[in-house]
């Protein structure tokens, strides 16, 4: 790449989709209290896709203050089932009841992408994916959660898709990249278009 690339999120799963896809990146995060954000931005009326691109924006925003010249990734992703959004689990009892709120129903899952250069931002993107669950019983619920529930404590909605998750869903309509948080495909686009990577 011509300048350096940083990912200004702690994501496991980005980092990976990022050096599976052989982007040279480096890994820098900036403290957003994302919670605050998402609750200012709801108590307003914000749609649920612009609070994922806001959010993203925060964390890009940030890291480029630090770092001039280079070009900072945000990402971050919103789960919209009915216009409600909802964000981690504080605990098993609130994984309990998302996942009996999402059951049988069909929810959006949006990815949002900022790329700031030069503290503003140049490209941003979100993708939509939709997911319909299946109708799980009760007992599947709570050994599912006892399961998964140091991989799915920090995960919207409480599903990993690339584990055990995928097993809630009859139907899934959009691109898997974005399902694990991250527009992928048009981020190496741009990133191509750009003459950063090489095609």
């Amino acid at each position: 790449m011509s300048q350096p690339l940083i990912l200004a999120s702690g994501s496991k799963i980005r980092a990976e989709l990022l050096r599976n896809a052989a982007v040279p990146f480096e890994v820098l995060t900036a403290p957003v209290d994302e919670e605050l954000i998402r609750q200012s931005l709801e108590a307003e009326g914000t749609r649920p896709r612009d609070i994922a691109d806001s959010l993203a924006e925060a964390k890009a925003q940030r890291v480029s203050a630090k770092v001039p010249g280079a070009l900072v990734l945000g990402c971050d992703q919103v789960l919209d089932c009915d216009g409600v959004v909802f964000a981690k689990p504080r605990d098993k009892d609130e994984a309990r009841v998302q996942l009996q709120t999402l059951r049988n129903k069909q929810h959006a899952l949006l990815s949002a992408a900022v790329i700031y250069e030069d503290h503003k931002p140049v490209w941003r993107h979100v993708g939509m994916v939709r997911l319909r669950m299946r109708n799980f019983s009760d007992a599947y619920l709570d050994e599912y959660i006892e399961r998964n529930w140091d991989h799915i404590r920090d995960t919207v909605g409480c599903y990993q898709l690339e584990a055990e998750g995928v097993r809630l869903f009859s139907r899934i309509d959009g691109d898997y990249f974005t399902v694990l948080g991250m527009p992928l495909l048009e981020i190496l686009s741009y990133l191509t278009l750009r003459g950063d990577l090489k095609q």
